[in-house]
């Protein structure tokens, strides 16, 4: 899936906005591909897979789109 950092909390975390969907999508820096936390900004194009995690729906796989 695709979908566009939204929201980056200094704690690590942070939200993916998708495409048609209402609710965004959680992600921890844990679950970075290929990308290191701090070279995120608010805006960049992600893909990612959705898992089920301890409070809904997260992103895990998170990776820069070229």
């Amino acid at each position: 899936m695709t979908g566009t950092i939204k929201t980056l909390m200094d704690k690590g975390y942070g939200f993916i906005s998708r495409e048609g969907e209402t609710k965004d999508l959680f992600f921890h820096s844990k679950d970075l591909n290929g990308v290191a936390f701090d070279d995120l900004q608010v805006g960049n194009e992600v893909t990612f897979e959705v898992v089920e995690g301890e409070k809904g729906p997260a992103a895990v796989n998170v990776s820069l789109v070229a």
